[in-house]
Parts: C-alpha cells; structure tokens; sequence
C-alpha cells in the first residue's frame, strides 16, 4: 500500500463525499444545469492545457468517440446532470443517501439481463436497503404532499438510473485505455455544452448577476476537485484494486455527505434518518460482499 495508493483512496473517500454538499450550494444562486454544465466544461477546459502540453491532444477516432458519447451522456448528462437538478428540490443529506441505493440499483438490472445470481445473501442486501427507504419516507412523509419534494425524489431516480445503465454499459464494454485524460476530455466537453444548452433551453431566469460568489466558488471546486482530480484517482485505483474494494468507499462517500450537510448546511438529521442510513448501507455491502474483498491485488502499477 504505497503513497499514491493512500491518496487516491482519500481523494475518491473523501472528495467525491463532498460533491453532494458543493452541488446544493452551487444551485442556491445557479439554475442546476447551469451548474452541472460549467462544471463539466471547466473540467475539459482544465485537462485541454495538460493534454496539449504532454502531446495527447488527438482523434480518438469514431468507434471511440462514439464510446465516451454514449458515456457521458448516460454518466455525466444523465445521472449526474440529473442528480444536480434533483438538489434544487431536496436536501443534500437526502440526495447523498437515496444515491447510495445506486449499487443496489445495479444488482437488480444485472440480475434482470442474466449478469448476476440471486441468493440469500442478495435477498438479505436487498431487504435491508429497501428497509432503509421505508424509514426515508417515514420520516418525510408529510414533505410528499409538497410537489417540488415528490419532483425532486423522480428526477433523482432518473438519475440513478442512468448511472446504473452507464455503469452495466462500462462493465460489458470492458473498455481498456493508456490515455484516461483523453477520453475524459470527450466526455467532458461533450456533457458540458450539452447541458449549457439545457441550462438555457429549461431556465426562465438566468439573470447572472444573481449568481453568487459561494456558488461559484462550488462549481469551480465541483469542475477540480469532484470532476478531474476524483475521476482520475477513482480510475487508478480500479487499475490497482480489486473493483469490490473500490466500491466500498462509496459507503464513506455518503457518511461524509451527510455530516458535511448538517455541519455546514444545518440539516436536520433525525434518528430515523440515521437508521435508514445504517440499514442502506449494510444492505449494500452484504449485496457488493465479495470472498476476496480484502485481498489485494497480486501487482500494484
């Protein structure tokens, strides 16, 4: 377990933890797709330097190019475009912890197109994560009378829906690449402009000089920190780990988001609130529990 092991496992842990609270104070002053837009065109304003500098900056060709469209749009467009318009109707602590039933998400479509096997133990996962739901709406069962709340719950499972897609749709292509940065590139200057377009096509006031400083601060840390740096770690380390221990920080990703929404935020956190968190969680870790889990991998690059 080298250094730069270490710190890819702290910047996946902790930076992609921290998106959920820098999304909900990006779209107080900035319409969502505005936010999601600028940061993903940022983040390909930023690797262009990098790409030109080192001599990568090339055609991908059409075959691949076609790749990181379909890509993008079902990532970066759809679950995390989806996931930012979401924010503007519900909590960030909400938003972190309904996106952590994604992996369970995955497991039922795998299962539906023959990729994964039920058994007890996925029975047991799934009980306890949709256990965790129950408790979700429980505690904000009145909030359901509110149609902005009711907007926001659909939208953000659209969302997840489009990442559990994207995500079956990256496991099947297996795709191998010497030039991550690249591909990234594509994927976010694509994603970028599409949403820029929605930003003005679905939103009746834009006024810009409305926007404020925290807001924009939180897009630029959103397009560096939740864009670039975290995509490239989260990738290093799925070339250096086992894909079952990466997936676990998914876990220490939402206890941060919510405890950063209550410490700087003030949300409430209730005590049904913390069960349903406890009860997802576990459900999806029993469903992601892998024999070889802890072992690591016999070469580290």
């Amino acid at each position: 377990m080298n250094s730069k092991l270490l710190l890819a496992i702290f910047t996946v842990a902790f930076f992609w933890g921290t998106t959920f609270l820098g999304i909900k104070i990006g779209v107080e002053t900035v319409p969502p797709w505005f936010v999601a837009g600028i940061r993903q065109f940022l983040a390909a304003v930023i690797l262009f330097p990098i790409l030109l500098f080192t001599k990568n900056l090339k055609w991908i060709g059409f075959k691949n190019f076609r790749i990181q469209i379909t890509l993008s749009s079902l990532i970066l467009i759809g679950a995390n475009g989806l996931t930012t318009a979401a924010e503007a109707h519900l909590t960030s602590s909400l938003t972190s912890l309904i996106s952590a039933l994604s992996p369970v998400l995955i497991f039922i479509a795998s299962l539906i197109m023959g990729l994964e096997k039920f058994s007890n133990k996925a029975f047991t996962g799934l009980l306890l994560g949709f256990s965790g739901v129950v408790f979700i709406f429980w505690d904000g069962l009145k909030d359901l009378a509110n149609p902005s709340y009711v907007f926001g719950i659909l939208v953000l499972l659209l969302g997840i829906t489009s990442w559990t897609f994207g995500t079956i749709y990256t496991k099947k292509l297996q795709i191998k690449t010497d030039n991550l940065f690249l591909n990234l590139f594509y994927q976010f200057a694509y994603a970028g402009i599409v949403q820029i377009i929605f930003g003005f096509a679905f939103t009746e006031n834009y006024h810009f000089s409305e926007w404020s400083h925290r807001s924009i601060f939180a897009i630029i840390y959103l397009a560096i920190f939740g864009s670039v740096i975290t995509f490239y770690a989260y990738h290093y380390l799925l070339k250096n780990l086992l894909a079952t221990q990466v997936s676990m920080l998914s876990y220490i990703n939402t206890i941060i988001g919510i405890f950063l929404s209550w410490l700087i935020l003030d949300e409430k956190i209730s005590a049904k609130f913390i069960i349903a968190t406890i009860l997802i969680i576990s459900g999806v870790f029993i469903i992601n529990y892998r024999p070889d889990m802890f072992r690591r991998k016999k070469k580290l690059r």
